[in-house]
């Protein structure tokens, strides 16, 4: 978990008071957006909140999306020597029945993945300016976007731009700060840490998702990061109530305790491992829900705008593809002149596009809440290779999929 912090971005420490556009958070989304414009001669001016290197809870799992995404960004050899390179991911049912399930995959943790990626921004042009915290977002006489106020310490500056992205993640306080989220909860919570055990190095050298009723509306993970030390987490998804709570709302660090409980392998890292860092919980945002697209000289994208996936809570690949797709309106809208609506719309289409994969996982996210449901197809899986393949075609978005019903999930998985 070591990393070079001779060549830490930081950033330029004084904030302009004029940029063309604004991407405030320089995790995945804002770091792919904010490349591709500078790349195109947009002036583009990347704030975020702390320095860099920083740590960013997630399960740090790489699949195709990601990668595709990096190949663009022409990242993609230099995350790959840092990365630990995983050849399927191993499916745990409640019987501690398994199945493997190919995919191009990798783990590479946060804190070193997003500083490549927003050092790819700033070889490309973009201005990184850190630690400043988005306080709120100016709008002129007509209620358009202008740009945003930032703080650090007890300094307030004010930045103008024509056009602002927001790419904050799963933040709550951003949403509301942008006035942009709805009233929902989260999609989810998760809660992980880094552990290291080497002699557990050659007992799970794959990605390990486990379901059991004890994990109910969710899951637990172990993803090996290489040099013995494995990212464990657990997660569930949160169902809501009308006024917004949440309905089934867990202990994460009591659900850990059961995915100890009920998995020798995660009994073995927590109970004898050397934990590396404390476990930390975050909440995600899936499925293009949760916040508006688009207002008035501003574009949500990333996890603010619900790019994770939900059963699975990937999120990486998908928050840089929606930051690009942002990057591309902005720029169509830069080199014609286009108003708001044209603009909004270039965007709103994008996003739509990626809608059905969301549905297909949105629909398969039940299995979380139905464990038994996950042995089922485990145990079919076990027997048809077809099945298998199938599962990875959908795992390396390979496989089109129009708007699903649970029933023709479950016939398109047994056809």
């Amino acid at each position: 978990m070591t990393l070079d912090t001779a060549a830490a971005s930081k950033g330029t420490v004084d904030l302009p008071a004029h940029c063309e556009v604004l991407v405030v958070g320089a995790g995945p989304a804002g770091s792919a957006c904010a490349q591709v414009l500078a790349q195109a001669g947009v002036q583009t001016l990347l704030v975020d909140a702390a320095n860099f290197p920083r740590d960013k809870t997630c399960g740090d799992g790489l699949i195709s999306d990601a990668h595709a995404a990096f190949e663009r960004l022409g990242v993609h050899a230099q995350v790959m020597a840092q990365a630990h390179v995983i050849e399927f991911v191993r499916c745990v049912g409640p019987t501690g029945r398994h199945v493997d399930i190919a995919g191009t995959l990798a783990v590479l943790p946060r804190l070193k993945l997003d500083h490549i990626l927003v050092r790819s921004a700033q070889r490309a042009g973009a201005q990184l300016v850190t630690p400043w915290r988005l306080q709120a977002l100016l709008k002129d006489a007509a209620g358009r976007v202008s740009g945003g106020r930032f703080k650090r310490a007890g300094e307030v500056r004010d930045v103008q731009a024509r056009h602002t992205v927001l790419a904050t993640g799963a933040s709550a306080q951003a949403l509301a700060v942008s006035q942009m989220g709805d009233e929902s909860a989260p999609s989810a919570f998760a809660l992980r840490g880094y552990i290291q055990h080497t002699g557990m190095v050659d007992k799970i050298p794959h990605l390990e998702v486990v379901w059991h009723p004890r994990l109910k509306d969710g899951y637990g993970w172990i993803f090996p990061c290489g040099n013995g030390v494995f990212n464990v987490g657990v997660g569930y998804g949160t169902k809501s109530l009308r006024n917004g709570q949440i309905k089934n709302k867990k202990n994460l660090h009591a659900m850990l305790e059961d995915f100890a409980a009920v998995h020798s392998g995660a009994g073995e890292l927590i109970k004898n491992g050397i934990l590396e860092q404390p476990f930390k919980g975050a909440p995600l945002r899936a499925s293009l829900r949760g916040s508006r697209w688009t207002a008035p000289g501003l574009l949500v994208t990333g996890e603010a705008a619900g790019s994770t996936y939900a059963l699975t809570g990937e999120g990486i690949g998908k928050a840089m593809e929606t930051g690009m797709h942002a990057a591309e309106a902005l720029i169509m809208a830069h080199r014609q002149g286009a108003a708001d609506d044209a603009l909004h719309a270039f965007y709103t289409q994008s996003l739509e596009q990626l809608k059905p994969k969301y549905a297909f996982y949105e629909k398969a996210n039940m299995a979380n809440s139905y464990p038994w449901l996950v042995e089922l197809v485990i145990r079919k899986a076990t027997k048809s290779a077809s099945l298998r393949q199938r599962l990875s075609q959908h795992l390396q978005e390979e496989v089109s999929t129009r708007p699903l019903t649970l029933g023709r999930v479950l016939r398109h998985l047994w056809a």
